[in-house]
């Protein structure tokens, strides 16, 4: 059955459609195509036409064309819409013109690194020019990185690589600076809060070994469809960027599903588990023949879908390779070979967490199925991309959870269709951030007393502070690095711990084999003692886990359920360093502890009873900022109200304190706590979520008095009567009431900070 039945015999289908909340059809929408731009060589364009591109779309033209004019170029258009054409052809144009030219790619992830010099690399094949390209990461072999430095035309790495290893040993990559032509970064949206940071302070230091070598390269940037691609790029490279965001690719017809599963207890409003109906819907597919991508949003959730759609297409020996499992924790071989069955059409069912999000070429999918709301907008949009990636029919289905977003989502679904995607925001000028990479660019290369770092604040302040703490030396006309550490390696880009546990198969003693990893941080809840591990949905226990030694030893094993564990994670005050009326910052203690873990038996998720977790506390250190209500505030609500209104203004601060603070999300925690231990009192907590902090909450601490302010403007102006996503949060979290309750503290709170003292 191809999907266009599918579609049709899921409209037919009363039982599916009796859980459909709605059902959206985007049009098809033709092909349009521009010329090749003046100085493109026909030896490009013919191997093009050979593989098929007769003409660039309008974006592709016009990319390639301010690129050719040396202008800086940002990318932004949907999915599958030939980005990678953009920065390729005018590479390989200059190339072609000039040997010595080269080029330099960032790509987030090692595999879309690999992805895309693989299509590089037939491009030039069929050329049958000798222009070199490679990959240079964790995994190259150190006999073949000499090679990459003296001859690579075009230099394929990640952000993470560049930092630690490149820069600081610029004097061996000569031929790459002096002759740098063009940076290519893709998948700019994924630059968000630190890590954008941390990039565009890399960024700033690779600008400026260049401008000492010789070269003035341009940039080419891509990004997926976020609120503010120009001005995120421009963050990112320190000057502005021009714009291509008008895309000329072609589309089919694209089916846009919400299915809420349905209701089984209706006075609790419990309805039938997401993950349950992700399975039956892919089942469906699977059995009907019809390509598909399925997201979950856990390593456990894929794991237990891959085993249940294998055991759905395994043959008599029980083998299903064509429905594969794809998360973190696979070896980057095992990931290769599943990137290539989905290619070749020999895997038809890849079940996957959002590690398949970006750009990397999987084929032709004609179905996508997400097991839950990714959780924004721009999240959602780009993995239904992966779906229909050329043209025809496509099918995607979002299956709600029980979560008050989910079920917002799949219940108003205009909110989603005619909301933007979401803002991708970052501060290069971070101090934390900006100091840490200030030292690296003076590792790297002496500062000048005049010389500025390239469009950050405050360069003479940093380098006279550094000389007070002894890490620079002013001599003559110069600052040189006079400390004994390596900086680069005391600064982690993502700002997550780097070391990662193996994971070790012992199940035949004579051939002991390392069957994947983990990281540190994910390790107790999944890889404790008696734990079931999954991978590729074959099941095997946890037999030792040892701590120090950064191994899991685990055995084949065939039982009906698995595991899962919960987190439990409490906060404790170490210092208080600044205090004001209802108001303080200082350091604490956010400690995670896995305490049991749940069997769940694996076809009907039900709970087979439960076992202790023998493993010690997880401890970050980081700095916080906490807001106090006084009893006058608070005496009139019961509990239950208090609770709901503080989620409220959760909520509301979660939505307004990135944007003044330039980061992610992802880089605050945002916390309350009816009776705190810090005060005992009602507190909301907002803390720097990476260990040490990294100023965030330090910042928010000065604007708490504009961050309640606007988050209580944020509700006032919401359209919505009862509370949504766009300010305290769905009703059905935080109860009838909650919104009116949010603001009414945050308009008494805003009156007690307006009048308190400055610190």
């Amino acid at each position: 059955m191809n999907v266009e039945q599918m579609i049709d015999s899921l409209r037919a289908d009363p039982g599916f459609m009796s859980c459909v909340s709605n059902w959206e059809v985007l049009p098809e929408r033709e092909a349009q195509y521009g010329a090749w731009p003046e100085g493109v060589p026909e030896k490009v364009t013919a191997v093009l036409q050979q593989r098929g591109i007769r003409k660039p779309y309008i974006h592709q033209a016009e990319a390639i064309k301010k690129a050719l004019d040396r202008e800086d170029v940002c990318v932004v258009t949907p999915t599958a819409s030939g980005k990678t054409l953009c920065y390729n052809v005018p590479i390989l144009t200059e190339i072609l013109k000039n040997d010595d030219a080269r080029a330099l790619y960032l790509f987030p992830t090692k595999a879309l690194s690999q992805d895309q010099v693989a299509e590089l690399y037939e491009l030039i094949t069929l050329m049958d020019v000798d222009i070199k390209t490679y990959t240079y990461d964790g995994d190259t072999p150190a006999a073949a990185r000499k090679a990459i430095r003296q001859a690579g035309h075009v230099v394929v790495t990640n952000p993470d690589m560049l930092h630690s290893n490149i820069l600081p040993h610029h004097t061996k990559w000569v031929k790459l600076f002096e002759n740098l032509r063009f940076i290519v970064i893709d998948e700019i949206h994924m630059y968000r809060g630190i890590f954008g940071a941390n990039l565009a302070n890399v960024l700033r230091r690779l600008m400026r070994l260049c401008d000492f070598y010789g070269s003035r390269p341009q940039f080419i940037l891509c990004s997926a469809t976020i609120k503010n691609p120009g001005e995120l790029a421009a963050q990112l490279i320190g000057r502005p960027v021009s714009l291509v965001d008008r895309s000329g690719a072609p589309m089919g017809e694209k089916h846009i599903v919400f299915y809420n599963p349905p209701v089984v207890n209706k006075q609790l409003s419990i309805r039938k588990s997401a993950l349950s109906q992700t399975r039956l819907i892919a089942q469906n597919l699977l059995r009907n023949q019809v390509p598909t991508i399925v997201f979950a949003k856990s390593r456990v959730q894929v794991e237990v879908l891959t085993k249940a759609l294998k055991e759905e297409r395994s043959d008599s020996l029980g083998r299903s390779n064509t429905v594969r499992g794809y998360r973190g924790g696979y070896l980057p071989q095992e990931r290769r070979e599943i990137e290539r069955g989905l290619r070749s059409g020999s895997v038809n069912m890849v079940i996957t967490t959002n590690a398949l999000e970006l750009g990397i070429d999987i084929g032709s999918l004609d179905a996508c199925v997400l097991c839950g709301y990714p959780g924004t907008i721009a999240s959602t949009w780009q993995q239904a991309g992966r779906a229909g990636r050329r043209m025809g029919h496509s099918l995607t289905i979002l299956v709600a959870s029980s979560a008050p977003l989910d079920q917002y989502i799949i219940t108003h679904p205009e909110y989603f269709f005619k909301q933007s995607p979401e803002n991708a925001l970052t501060n290069p000028d971070n101090l934390y951030v900006l100091l840490n990479h200030f030292k690296c660019a003076a590792y790297e290369l002496p500062f000048k007393e005049d010389e500025g770092f390239g469009n950050a604040p405050g360069s003479d302040g940093l380098k006279q502070y550094l000389e007070e703490a002894g890490i620079l030396r002013h001599v003559g006309d110069s600052y040189f690095w006079s400390a004994e550490d390596f900086p680069a390696s005391e600064i982690s880009l993502r700002t997550a711990m780097t070391e990662n546990f193996l994971i070790m198969d012992i199940t035949d003693p004579k051939n002991v084999r390392v069957v994947g990893e983990m990281d540190r941080f994910t390790v107790p809840m999944l890889l404790h003692e008696n734990a079931i591990y999954l991978h590729e949905g074959v099941q095997y226990q946890v037999e030792k886990l040892d701590y120090e030694a950064c191994k899991a030893f685990i055995r084949h094993v065939n039982v009906d359920y698995y595991t899962d564990a919960d987190l439990n994670v409490s906060l404790s005050l170490l210092d208080i360093t600044q205090q004001a009326e209802h108001a303080a910052s200082g350091e604490i203690k956010v400690t995670s502890l896995v305490k049991i873990f749940k069997k769940m038996k694996f076809d009907t998720g039900e709970s087979l009873g439960h076992g202790p977790v023998m493993l010690p506390e997880t401890d970050m250190h980081t700095t916080a900022m906490w807001l106090t209500l006084p009893p006058e505030l608070t005496a009139e609500y019961s509990n239950d109200a208090l609770q709901n209104a503080m989620l409220g203004v959760c909520n509301l601060l979660r939505i307004v304190s990135p944007l003044y603070l330039m980061c992610s999300p992802r880089d605050l925690a945002i916390t309350y706590q009816v009776k705190s231990p810090f005060t005992d009192l009602p507190t909301v907590i907002l803390y720097d979520n990476c260990p040490g902090g990294i100023g965030l909450s330090e910042k928010a601490f000065l604007m708490r008095k504009m961050l309640v302010s606007h988050a209580y403007e944020v509700a006032r102006y919401c359209g919505c009567e009862s509370g949504c996503p766009s300010c305290s949060g769905p009703v059905n979290e935080i109860g009838m009431g909650g919104k009116q309750t949010a603001m009414k503290l945050l308009k008494s709170l805003e009156g007690l900070l307006a009048s308190a003292p400055e610190v």
